[in-house]
């Protein structure tokens, strides 16, 4: 062959490479104009200082932020996440690879009896199969997508690992005000076996009332060391989610939080870039998308250069040693003719899956608007029903307190005051749970609006630069 003609058919594979398969494009979300449950909210204002990762700050707890720093650190489960996202960045320089030649050298040195004589073989080859129809470039740019889905992966689970934390850490508080609030019942208890004990004395009741305040005051008081159960068992649930054994880690004891933080709420359509699970559905489309171009590029020949220059020859003949190069070139193109279906077989099964991924995306959305719009209806339904309990809690301790009094005046039964003081513990249990709801509910909506993550955290992996933009509204 020619040496001309080969480097013109070279110029000519190589400017007029294309790419097969379809170019990627956003398919569109149903995204709502606006949330349902934001009506009749008050919320704060969005700030452009509000925490963007240790999203944890909003709640103003020193002690949750020591132990929230730690999780992306040494969680043993989010590590493995990490390295799948290495070995997704591993897959995209290999995948480059394709890109470029390969060259070997391979030289050899044998000895043989004569006449034969000794053969050095010194050769440098190379190959190179020109990514004529893109084939090379739509592997790099699955690859590059899959490490995008890679990374977001590991924010999510990041988020996730943080927000169990968190709602393991409200479960404490909520064992730790649970406590107080029953030693400060079993106290009332003792003052009423007190008053019991007195009326028993001077002969103005009978000694089962007595007995009735002993069973009420140890009631309580077992009650009170049954919260010990939750609450170690939520405090190893941290240290697990820490990366750490529960021997080394533990949580001061403190009250529940009155007050919870309200985010700010931008556009829904935001929370297409604010969910790390909307992030990684979204670039898995665009995986699948490549995954397509990659099956179509089987229809099409390989067109490949190969080469070798160097020296064979008896090394040890000075007077040739530098006469006997060698050197080689070819050009070469196989194109398949039949393979009983095969090709259109995975062109088909990428679109399929480029369409399961599509649907998986949009059900994606879908469940995050749902998780938004329910915590931002519990958070409303919990700040009434509080409201409500403050007061049942209110005059539940003003009845306590008068029959109290009638028991001491003689003009009530000790069964009146058993009935108050157990519906007085009865409404305090229940709006400590009701708070307690109300700030997991906080915690679940900061997390479902993204937890202060953005698109923009994506790495630019893929040879095309940063994930695609989302269409503005």
């Amino acid at each position: 062959m020619n040496i001309r003609f080969a480097l013109g058919g070279l110029a000519l594979a190589l400017t007029g490479c294309v790419t097969v398969g379809p170019d990627y494009l956003r398919p569109a979300a149903i995204a709502p104009v606006q949330y349902k449950e934001v009506k009749g909210w008050k919320l704060a204002a969005p700030r452009d200082d509000a925490p963007k990762g240790a999203w944890w700050r909003a709640f103003h707890d020193s002690e949750l932020h020591r132990l929230e720093a730690t999780v992306a650190v040494s969680n043993q489960t989010l590590k493995v996440d990490e390295a799948n996202y290495r070995q997704a960045l591993a897959l995209i320089s290999q995948a480059r690879a394709g890109l470029f030649p390969t060259v070997n050298f391979d030289p050899s040195l044998t000895r043989s009896g004569p006449p034969a004589g000794d053969l050095l073989n010194a050769q440098v080859t190379g190959a190179w199969t020109l990514d004529v129809w893109g084939r090379v470039r739509r592997l790099i740019e699955q690859s590059g997508a899959a490490a995008q889905v890679s990374a977001a992966d590991l924010a999510n689970a990041t988020l996730s690992a943080q927000s169990a934390l968190a709602l393991a850490y409200i479960q404490v508080r909520q064992a730790d005000a649970l406590y107080d609030l029953l030693g400060d019942t079993i106290k009332q208890y003792q003052r009423s076996l007190d008053i019991a004990q007195n009326q028993y004395n001077a002969g103005t009741t009978a000694k089962s009332d007595v007995i009735t305040a002993q069973a009420q005051m140890l009631a309580a008081q077992a009650s009170q060391i049954n919260t010990e159960v939750a609450r170690k068992q939520n405090e190893h649930a941290i240290a697990v989610l820490m990366g750490k054994p529960p021997s080394e880690v533990s949580v001061t004891h403190r009250g529940l939080a009155e007050s919870v933080p309200h985010p700010p709420i931008a556009l829904p359509s935001r929370l297409l870039e604010r969910r790390p699970d909307i992030a990684a559905a979204e670039r898995t489309m665009k995986e699948q998308n490549a995954a397509i171009g990659v099956a179509i590029s089987a229809y099409y020949p390989d067109i490949s250069l190969s080469g070798a220059f160097g020296y064979r020859g008896d090394p040890f003949i000075q007077q040739i040693a530098g006469a006997n190069p060698v050197w080689s070139y070819a050009l070469s193109i196989a194109q398949p003719l039949f393979n009983g279906g095969l090709t259109a077989a995975q062109v088909e099964a990428a679109r399929a899956a480029y369409e399961a991924s599509v649907a998986t995306y949009r059900q994606t959305v879908l469940t995050a608007f749902q998780q938004v719009e329910d915590q931002l209806a519990a958070i409303k339904v919990y700040d009434r029903e509080i409201k409500v309990q403050l007061e049942a809690v209110r005059i539940a301790r003003q009845a306590v307190q008068i029959a109290l009094n009638e028991y001491r005046a003689g003009t009530q039964t000790f069964t009146t005051v058993v009935t108050a003081e157990a519906t007085l513990l009865q409404d305090e249990e229940s709006l400590l749970a009701t708070k307690a709801a109300r700030l997991s509910a906080a915690v679940s909506l900061i997390v479902a609006l993204g937890g202060g993550w953005d698109v923009v955290d994506l790495p630019r992996v893929a040879q095309d630069g940063p994930a695609d933009a989302a269409p503005a509204p």
